[in-house]
């Protein structure tokens, strides 16, 4: 089994041979934007996948040089100043790959539409050849016999998985701690988190460590981070992705999702992604409703004549999170959509939470199944197992061992069963209000408040249970800025999220691009310039 224990010894081939000879210090200060500069190098930072394609194809560049491009400025970013500690695993055989696949182009052609292009993976993904943790010191040297469904799917396009992320531990809360990784940084303000759980590959692409990565989403967590550090952020359909493979945190509520730079980088993620898993029965609902090509839809005028409906139940009172609020919905407004007001007090966060989340009853069951897979040689076997080794981050130890939540067998629980029927009455109400108001899409600010502070202990106002128990796509896009201040030079990011219809990504697509393409508000963090 390979040691995984610091980056020094990859980072010391990545030095040697950089891009033009550049040294590895300096890499990250190579031209910053996503087409040829004018002395004719390509520019990656920022860059998005089919411009690097089309780079790769002209020779411009190699996969090579993206590979040492990202571990140099993981060593920077990651392992020295600022530390904002996103990495968990390096992969060894990155750089092995990026040669591989450099000549795999140029002898056969490429592969699929990742072809030689460095992503990230939240660490509760299976990947045959670097343990899977899901952020836990009792679980880092676990490795599975094979990739989950989606690492898989990646490989096969072509994509080289160059790191595995840190995430709030087993993906069960919102601000990126674990036992093994510990507190990942807000790389737009060092003293927030980057939201959660999927913080570390928001970090990762956020900073440019990658080109695009994947997260899970069971309440909140690839739409938290994506608002936290100005990315887009997909929770697709429930059933358009696989799950099989990714360490489950409650099924009936469980989706995996891209972390990307824009809406077009999204949309790429899907086409490869989108697909029916015959190990994860509930992607077979998803015959007939993929699209051919979801880049189809990245239309400029795709606001033209949609109705968005803004929640008004969850979108809260923070001055500054309803200043770039209110300032999206004149831009939506301008660029041809229809804006209705639904006051519906049944769509508050905190009622739903209340009423139809289940983790806790579905947590340690859907974990002990996971640890079956991986055999009897695992480091371990059960929840109980894990609890017991007293290993887990403290808020996760706290709710793993609460008489009153995560228990291993309360599935018979008749309070599960009236969660799994309000969920049912939820996405009834949710259908009949679209249909009733004819919306395109839903519309409210991801979270009621900026990103936590480290210091607060954890997240409130979050916003993306809605779209989870509704089973609905709902997509988390750069909406701006708080006020810039001693901490935050850019000021804290603020997502702004679509809910659509159930299968309704081509529209979501649409509406999230055409916003995208009018405000273009993603930045670069300026401590990872």
């Amino acid at each position: 089994m390979f040691q995984f224990l610091s980056l020094r010894p990859l980072l010391a081939l990545a030095i040697v041979g950089m891009v033009g000879s550049t040294p590895a210090c300096a890499a990250d200060k190579a031209p910053v934007t996503d087409k040829m500069s004018p002395n004719g190098t390509f520019d990656m930072l920022e860059a998005n996948i089919q411009s690097i394609q089309k780079a790769l194809a002209a020779k411009k560049i190699s996969s090579e040089d993206l590979v040492k491009f990202y571990l140099a400025r993981i060593d920077k970013y990651d392992q020295q100043g600022p530390k904002l500690n996103a990495v968990i695993t390096l992969n060894p055989k990155a750089l092995e790959e990026a040669k591989a696949l450099d000549t795999e182009r140029r002898t056969k052609g490429p592969r699929g539409p990742l072809h030689g292009i460095p992503v990230v993976l939240k660490d509760n993904y299976d990947t045959f050849d670097m343990p899977t943790s899901g952020g836990n010191k009792a679980m880092a040297n676990s490795q599975p016999a094979k990739d989950a469904f989606l690492a898989k799917k990646l490989r096969d396009a072509g994509a080289i998985i160059i790191a595995k992320t840190n995430l709030h531990e087993l993906a069960r809360a919102g601000t990126t701690m674990s036992s093994r990784g510990g507190q990942t940084l807000n790389p737009y303000d060092l003293t927030r988190t980057p939201g959660g759980s999927s913080g570390g590959t928001a970090d990762a692409v956020a900073a440019n460590f990658a080109v695009a990565g994947m997260g899970s989403d069971t309440v909140n967590s690839v739409r938290s981070p994506a608002s936290a550090v100005n990315l887009v952020g997909f929770r697709p359909t429930y059933g358009l992705l696989s799950r099989s493979g990714i360490i489950p945190a409650a099924l009936t509520q469980d989706m995996a999702g891209p972390l990307t730079r824009s809406v077009a980088d999204a949309a790429v993620m899907l086409n490869v992604l989108a697909g029916v898993d015959p190990t994860d029965a509930i992607t077979a609902a998803a015959r007939g409703h993929i699209a051919a090509d979801y880049t189809a839809f990245l239309k400029k005028n795709g606001l033209k004549g949609k109705r968005l409906g803004v929640v008004q139940a969850i979108v809260g009172t923070d001055p500054e999170v309803n200043k770039v609020f209110n300032k999206a919905l004149d831009d939506l407004k301008a660029q041809g959509a229809e804006i209705i007001y639904i006051q519906d007090p049944n769509f508050d966060a905190g009622k739903i939470s209340k009423e139809c989340d289940v983790q806790v009853y579905e947590s340690n069951p859907n974990l002990d199944d996971y640890f079956k897979t991986l055999g009897p040689n695992a480091p371990i076997h059960s929840s109980a197992e894990l609890i017991a080794t007293g290993t887990l981050d403290k808020s996760i130890q706290k709710l793993m061992n609460d008489s009153q939540a995560l228990m291993p067998n309360n599935l018979s629980d008749p309070n599960y069963k009236k969660a799994l029927e309000n969920g049912a009455a939820l996405r009834v109400l949710v259908k009949k209000t679209m249909d009733d108001n004819k919306l395109d899409a839903m519309i409210y600010p991801h979270q009621q408040v900026l990103v936590a502070k480290i210091a607060d202990g954890g997240q409130p106002g979050r916003n993306g249970i809605l779209a989870s128990i509704a089973q609905t796509p709902a997509i988390t896009v750069p909406g701006g800025f708080s006020t810039p201040n001693a901490d935050a030079a850019l000021g804290v990011p603020v997502g702004i999220e679509f809910m659509g219809r159930q299968w309704s990504e081509p529209k979501l697509i649409e509406i999230a691009y055409a916003y995208e393409q009018a405000t273009k508000h993603r930045r670069l963090p300026t401590l990872t310039p």
